[in-house]
């Protein structure tokens, strides 16, 4: 049994999801249960996602942790509620499994590193995804059930969306202890091949202020965020749905900008104000209607989280000439060759009326980069052991050239 084990050690990934109906604003800040319900898309992890070793050992003296390569506190209070949650889930499949040989010593202390293939604290949910890996790995490192997406939740609330491919819906839920505010799979990443997202990276600098701050005062301050979360939202959210089910890109695109819209002028109505958009934000919103109005219908939609960075929904057959208007607008400085990367993108002409129509006055550099990705599936577990970013002391993996892996 892996309990016998001088040390134990899972790795897993989980994807970032990107909120098409936006979660803003807790109604209980410590077990984070939201006040509206919310829905997204998880993006494939070939492009986004964190990974996450978890090793238990009988020989560590203190739970450790490890971000990116640099030793971490782990004596946060979130982190320490998922710990505390997964530690409960385990000790509740003991008491049910009295047949099974023992699960892990629950008494040992935990090494756990986690590094993201993309830009922390930057709006590209790289919480979500750290808790959710963080959640999952747990879940198998210690051989515990139930439902994961409820512990996630309080570490990071949109973490749950993360724990599912394709569409996720989160629903916000009734009780006071959050056992029904959980996250459901509305359709599998395979049910919408054809849809494609570009995420435009203006900056992967730190936002200036973070979600949790920004929401609380937000909810305090904003009487636009309490009208949205009550007569808003619940019928977005039964739009969204539907329009998902039926494929139906003009309604999606034309309901997630609006969406994104309205969650920034919540940011605007709170006091004081908060900008997340910047300038670059802006134009990258104009080119998008003005790309749609040339073509007469919804053929990319923008979508914002907490910070400068666009998400561009469209589908496959749009992306090439999309990304030609987006390079022609903000054409690469110094890093062309890694200007575009993800999915391949194929070469484009344009019209010279579309050229006109469209095209932006160029602003070289201010899009750092394209990341052509998909919905994709939830966590996954990784088999080959040479994976692990712990090695078999419990310790970060270094490679050749000495740095963490």
């Amino acid at each position: 049994m892996a309990g016998e084990q001088r040390c134990c050690r899972v790795t897993c990934t989980a994807p970032v999801n990107i909120a098409v109906v936006k979660y803003w604003g807790k109604r209980d800040s410590k077990l984070i249960l939201p006040i509206n319900s919310s829905l997204s898309v998880t993006l494939n992890q070939d492009q986004l996602k964190t990974t996450t070793t978890a090793a238990i050992s009988r020989d560590f003296k203190e739970d450790r942790l490890w971000l990116n390569g640099e030793e971490a506190d782990i004596t946060h209070p979130r982190l320490q509620n998922c710990l505390r949650e997964m530690r409960r889930l385990a000790r509740k499949r003991r008491s049910e499994s009295e047949g099974d040989m023992a699960p892990l010593n629950l008494t040992y202390k935990l090494h756990i590193a986690s590094v993201n293939n993309f830009p922390t604290a930057a709006g590209l949910a790289s919480s979500a995804a750290g808790y959710a890996c963080l959640v999952y790995t747990l879940a198998r490192l210690y051989g515990a059930d139930g439902d994961l997406s409820e512990v996630a939740r309080q570490g990071s609330g949109s973490a749950c969306r993360s724990l599912s491919g394709g569409f996720v819906q989160w629903l916000m839920g009734e009780r006071p202890d959050g056992k029904d505010s959980v996250a459901q799979q509305v359709m599998p990443e395979t049910h919408w091949p054809q849809l494609r997202a570009l995420i435009l990276v203006v900056s992967a600098e730190k936002k200036p202020m973070g979600s949790t701050a920004g929401m609380q005062t937000s909810v305090d301050t904003s009487p636009l965020l309490k009208h949205r979360a009550e007569a808003v939202v619940p019928e977005r959210m039964a739009q969204m749905v539907r329009f998902i089910q039926q494929r139906d890109f003009e309604g999606f695109g034309q309901l997630t900008m609006q969406d994104s819209n309205q969650f920034h002028a919540t940011c605007l109505d709170t006091f004081p104000p908060i900008f997340y958009l910047t300038d670059v934000s802006r134009c990258i919103i104009a080119l998008a209607h003005r790309f749609n109005a040339h073509h007469g219908a919804t053929k990319v939609a923008y979508t914002f989280d907490a910070g400068p960075n666009a998400v561009i929904f469209t589908l496959e057959d749009t992306v090439d000439e999309f990304v030609e208007v987006v390079k022609r607008s903000f054409p690469p400085e110094s890093n062309g060759d890694q200007f575009l990367q993800g999915l391949p993108v194929g070469p484009a002409v344009l019209s010279e009326e579309l050229q006109s129509a469209v095209v932006l006055e160029p602003v070289p550099g201010a899009i750092r980069y394209i990341l052509h990705t998909q919905p994709g599936p939830g966590p996954q577990l990784l088999h080959d052991p040479g994976l692990h970013l712990l090695g078999p002391d419990g310790l970060p993996r270094r490679s050749a050239a000495g740095e963490p892996r």
